[in-house]
């Protein structure tokens, strides 16, 4: 009886000396090695790659943002602010109005089939806005130079990027709206296109939210 009490004793004693040491490892060291590592090699990172302009944060360069006006009476819809460049559509995703100021987009995908008719009349729709959305005088968009992300959402719905082709296509719209030259707009675009990581992984593409920040300093300028 005392040899099974006394290891019995001595088996807890060990478990409560290793649940102790993982502890100290795995819920003390661990976690500040890595917030240590994180902070000094990559801050910006680590806080949620903030987003500043005029010394506020404005938003992150991983979360896309929608740029539209407010809703009118009867509206349920709000329409773009075209005088933006505009991102991604986000349709069937819903909102969340916890931040009465900025609707925050739920994250996730649509989950529609690819011949699913509710989302093949939300492309059909997007390519119609697109083309009357960014058609001017002297500039007309073409349906086959639509590319696939300006009339479908992303996987998370919360992409902050698009690619150059769709930023081009709205260049015309950008500078007549907002008085600028075509050029200077072109620019913008240009300066804001990001390659391919290590040049062969994704595609380029053009944070929006940057984009709109530059827009902005060269309508003020």
């Amino acid at each position: 009886m005392n040899t099974t009490l006394r290891g019995t004793t001595r088996l807890l004693g060990a478990a409560l000396r290793t649940l102790l040491v993982l502890t100290l490892v795995c819920g003390v060291l661990y976690p500040l090695t890595v917030t240590g590592i994180g902070q000094a090699l990559f801050n910006h990172q680590a806080n949620g790659s903030d987003i500043t302009s005029n010394g506020k944060t404005v938003g992150s360069s991983l979360i896309g943002q929608r740029y539209d006006l407010p809703l009118k009476n009867g509206q349920e819809t709000p329409a773009p602010d075209l005088k933006w460049f505009q991102p991604r559509p986000s349709n069937g995703l819903g909102t969340n109005t916890v931040n009465t100021q900025y609707k925050l987009l739920l994250s996730g995908a649509t989950n529609r089939a690819g011949d699913n008719e509710e989302l093949i009349q939300w492309v059909k729709d997007a390519k119609a806005a697109v083309i009357k959305d960014n058609s001017v005088d002297g500039y007309q968009v073409k349906p086959s130079d639509i590319p696939p992300d300006a009339v479908t959402s992303s996987g998370s719905g919360l992409d902050p990027a698009i690619s150059p082709e769709y930023a081009d296509i709205q260049v015309h719209r950008i500078a007549k709206l907002n008085r600028l030259d075509v050029g200077a707009v072109q620019k913008l675009v240009n300066q804001h296109t990001d390659d391919r990581i290590l040049g062969f992984i994704g595609e380029p593409r053009v944070n929006v939210l940057e984009l709109n920040i530059a827009l902005k300093a060269l309508e003020g300028a």
